[in-house]
């Protein structure tokens, strides 16, 4: 990013305005380098994967059958990704954190991800028409 943002000006071209990487409140680690960088040039984020795959929903829990048709009920190699000791432990201090103000771990996902600089808009997908509908109320 860096140096593309060093070629365009050497160069007179158009620079980049933002970046898309995956970020979340279990995948933090854009916050070591790429955050910072974004920031010294001006450049907003627009994560992508801000659920970390349907982790961050509340929908799953631990050893308990995953949901069926969910994306990591399907998707193996994905939830080797993400279904791990740590990220269940983060996922599991989280939804007691929102559930003690009354909110929904998706709600406190995106608000929380929002008030990140350089955060500009958040990527979030949706499969059936209520997930669309918690999200814009998220």
């Amino acid at each position: 990013m860096v140096e593309g943002q060093w070629t365009a000006r050497a160069n007179g071209l158009n620079a980049y305005v933002s970046c898309q990487d995956e970020y979340s409140l279990i995948k933090r680690e854009p916050e070591a380098d790429l955050l910072p960088a974004m920031r010294k040039y001006g450049l907003g984020l627009l994560p992508y994967a801000p659920l970390a795959s349907g982790l961050l929903t509340g929908k799953y829990r631990r050893n308990a059958p995953m949901p069926a048709g969910t994306r990591l009920a399907k998707d193996e190699r994905l939830a080797g990704r993400f279904l791990t000791d740590r990220n269940w432990s983060i996922a599991e201090q989280l939804g007691d954190f929102a559930a003690a103000r009354g909110r929904t771990m998706l709600e406190l996902a995106f608000s929380w991800l929002l008030t990140q600089s350089p955060v500009s808009s958040v990527i979030a997908g949706a499969a059936r028409p209520e997930q669309l509908e918690q999200n814009v109320k998220a």
